[in-house]
């Protein structure tokens, strides 16, 4: 079982997003939330392109531990400490998904915080994936 992604006409288009994901049967998987953190727990990366890079990565490797892939994710919030700068660097942020999950895309939303749990992070990931 894969989800499925829609993306009504009527809509604007998706650009790195998908509107809406369905799936039935499968494994649902939560994900925790995931920073920039080493496994020392050290956040690295100076940059908001770094440290999505780094996040994405942990998220992916907890749902690889969970039996998943990229496609298996169904939905991803991202949390960022400065949205004009997620918006800024979209462009650079889409590469890098595209290059560690590929173009099945989840159902998104990107939400401003204040800060996060780890005052160096920017960014913080969460998901939520069905597995066969």
């Amino acid at each position: 079982m894969s989800p499925e992604r829609i993306n009504p006409a009527e809509l604007s288009p998706p650009k790195g997003f998908s509107h809406a994901v369905t799936a039935t049967g499968g494994r649902l998987v939560f994900l925790a939330g995931q920073t920039a953190l080493d496994g020392a727990g050290k956040v690295v990366g100076d940059t908001l392109p770094e440290q999505f890079e780094r996040a994405l990565t942990n998220l992916l490797t907890a749902l690889a531990a969970a039996g998943g892939a990229p496609a298996d994710l169904a939905r991803v919030t991202v949390y960022a400490v400065d949205v004009a700068a997620y918006r800024e660097h979209a462009r650079e942020l889409g590469r890098i998904w595209r290059t560690l999950a590929g173009r099945d895309f989840p159902a998104m939303a990107v939400i401003g915080v204040v800060r996060l749990w780890d005052e160096q992070a920017m960014v913080e990931l969460d998901g939520i994936a069905v597995v066969d």
